[in-house]
């Protein structure tokens, strides 16, 4: 599949090729876009994102473009980081492509990946994007891990709020010491057993 000619991703007469141009405030490359992806061939429809502060989650032209990609349809980007912001992001929206029955080429790295077609190369490929997508996922959970203990080595990480306070606990026990059962006394305060059993037996 890699190296091969656009024209052989286009088989059926009623496909289009369709684009994806994408380009914040601080990189202008628009225009270089465009032109590497009209040099590939003819492009039917064209949609673009153009992204700045904030708003970098929010990517309505690529939604607009995943949901209008039909089957045998072909999404040429210029490159990948034009699609994708990371290599989580890039497999998710890789799989939504091809499980239309759609496929994508990406011009800069020579690479395709479309649907129902059991190239070996496009397989690893697939496989290597998986794996690091993992690797990343665990490097995230690892980083906000390392951030939550920082924040509460310094005092500032409040974490999920108590169900019950000091007062509220002291209450607990007064109320259990004058014979009331403990279902009874969870009940009162909107809690289950096991969270007053853990609150009696580590109030702090």
């Amino acid at each position: 599949m890699f190296g091969s000619s656009f024209k052989e991703q286009t088989t059926n007469p009623r496909s289009q090729r369709v684009s994806y141009l994408r380009v914040s405030s601080t990189d202008q490359n628009l225009a270089r876009q465009r032109e590497a992806v009209n040099h590939s061939g003819h492009i039917d429809r064209e949609f673009t994102d153009e992204l700045s502060g904030g708003a970098k989650s929010h990517r309505p032209g690529l939604e607009d473009c995943i949901n209008y990609l039909r089957e045998d349809d072909v999404l040429v980007v210029a490159s990948i980081d034009r699609l994708a912001r990371s290599l989580v992001d890039l497999r998710v929206i890789i799989d939504r492509i091809t499980d239309k029955g759609a496929s994508v080429i990406f011009l800069k790295e020579n690479l395709t990946f479309a649907a129902g077609r059991d190239d070996p190369r496009a397989n690893l490929m697939l496989g290597i994007l998986g794996s690091f997508a993992e690797f990343e996922r665990s490097i995230i959970r690892e980083r906000q891990a390392e951030g939550i203990a920082l924040a509460k080595k310094a005092g500032k990480y409040a974490g999920r709020p108590k169900a019950l306070d000091k007062e509220q606990i002291q209450e607990a026990k007064d109320m259990i010491a004058q014979g009331e059962t403990k279902s009874a006394v969870a009940k009162h305060f909107g809690i289950n057993r096991s969270t007053l059993y853990e609150y009696l037996k580590n109030p702090d």
